[in-house]
């Protein structure tokens, strides 16, 4: 029998889905675990489905709180946790039968301190099987630049993982916001001494109807925020190699949320404003590291001093690949 793992499920408003989520963790071949589910203050059946599954099973608990977010949910599920390792799910998603085990294997056989898998899209049906399968080894440095490669969204969400508990001593996520997982992962890896990538996908993304990250939403200015926090950390703590990608993703991200504010937000000018000093003080900022392309530089230019006009030509360019 392996180490003990602690499944963490904040549970909110999700009783179309609950059941098929902790029905997939239940169905783990790796069966040394306990499941916690979060009650976040959910004013449907969710508490009474948590409590049901807690009465069937004696690895599953439940938490009841008044609502704290999903950043309270799963500090929740922290501090109650027994297990060696972590791993979150979100109460709309699956995973594969193997999640587990596979990404506890990947972490004892090579002796890593948190394990990653792809994870897909799904509506509900099967989770397309995707990847080689191979695993592929990474120091915590790796880890942080990993964020900044096409494919870096497996690398930044903080479900499709497996953690040591020993990684969240000192963190826990930020209350109050979204895009918790932008504002934590980073800080995760940089205590990572060795990290294991499982190049297959485990873990099951449900697209539901609504979400909390998914359209325009003015909360979408805690994205901008955990980027901002994460180039400091970057500079705080010597990573001079990664400061071009990361003020480039920064300044690429808050454009998008730039115009998303100026066409569905009224009354946002002063959080607009705040947007464009962030990036004018990138130009400035990323002279000490390095260099944007001629190109992306011009572009950022000439969103500060025109930004209709680099829009229009931005939506052009989008429009060129799309039929490419």
């Amino acid at each position: 029998m392996g180490d003990l793992i602690t499944v963490i499920i904040p549970v909110f408003r999700v009783e179309a889905y609950l059941r098929r989520c902790v029905d997939s963790v239940l169905a783990q071949t790796y069966e040394n675990m306990e499941i916690i589910l979060v009650d976040d203050g959910s004013d449907d059946s969710c508490p009474a489905i948590c409590d049901e599954y807690a009465g069937q099973d004696s690895r599953v608990s439940v938490i009841h709180q008044k609502n704290a977010g999903l950043s309270g949910a799963r500090n929740a599920g922290i501090e109650r946790a027994k297990g060696e390792y972590l791993s979150f799910v979100d109460s709309d998603d699956y995973l594969s039968p193997e999640f587990l085990e596979r990404l506890y294997a990947a972490c004892v056989e090579t002796g890593s301190d948190i394990s990653v898998c792809r994870w897909e899209y799904v509506k509900g049906g099967a989770i397309p099987e995707k990847g080689k399968g191979e695993t592929h080894i990474f120091t915590g440095r790796e880890m942080l630049a990993n964020l900044y490669i096409p494919d870096g969204a497996y690398f930044v969400v903080a479900w499709n993982k497996l953690y040591k508990r020993e990684l969240f001593d000192t963190i826990r996520y930020p209350l109050g916001r979204i895009h918790e997982d932008e504002a934590t992962t980073y800080r995760i890896y940089h205590q990572v001494r060795q990290a294991a990538y499982v190049d297959k996908s485990l873990y099951g993304y449900f697209v539901a109807p609504s979400s909390i990250t998914r359209g325009f939403n003015p909360r979408r200015l805690d994205w901008v925020k955990a980027g901002a926090e994460r180039v400091d950390f970057f500079e705080e703590n010597g990573y001079k190699e990664l400061m071009v990608p990361a003020l480039k993703a920064l300044a690429d991200g808050s454009i998008d949320i730039y115009f998303g504010m100026k066409d569905k937000l009224p009354g946002s000018e002063k959080e607009q404003k705040w947007i464009q000093d962030l990036i004018r003080r990138g130009l400035k900022r990323v002279k000490s590291y390095g260099r944007f392309s001629l190109r992306t530089e011009i572009g950022y230019r000439m969103f500060l001093t025109c930004p209709g006009v680099y829009r229009r030509l931005l939506d052009r360019v989008k429009d060129e690949n799309g039929k490419q």
